[in-house]
């Protein structure tokens, strides 16, 4: 009577009403590889993976400690991983628009 932690992820409700990936598809699925110490696999899956995690970690970090230029780095962080998420969406939804 095992279970997997696969098992409570939660569901896109993007891809169910519409069959396409959103933008967040896949990042459950990357940290749980990242976890098991997949990180190759988890940056095929969702590219954004480590500077998220690192903006997230920072995110805590700058709470408890409150660096000087803490908002700016947040900020850089934020706008690196918005980047990032929009263009690898745009390369995995490229397939299904162009022919």
């Amino acid at each position: 009577m095992g279970f997997e932690i696969e098992d409570f992820m939660i569901p896109c409700l993007n891809k169910y009403l519409f069959g396409l990936d959103c933008p967040g598809c896949g990042i459950q699925r990357a940290l749980v590889l990242v976890c098991k110490g997949n990180f190759i696999e988890a940056y095929h899956l969702y590219p954004a993976i480590y500077t998220l995690l690192l903006l997230f970690v920072f995110f805590l970090l700058n709470l408890k400690f409150k660096f000087a230029k803490g908002k700016r780095i947040i900020t850089t962080l934020a706008f690196i991983n918005v980047a990032i998420v929009i263009v690898s969406y745009v390369n995995k939804m490229k397939p299904i628009f162009i022919n």
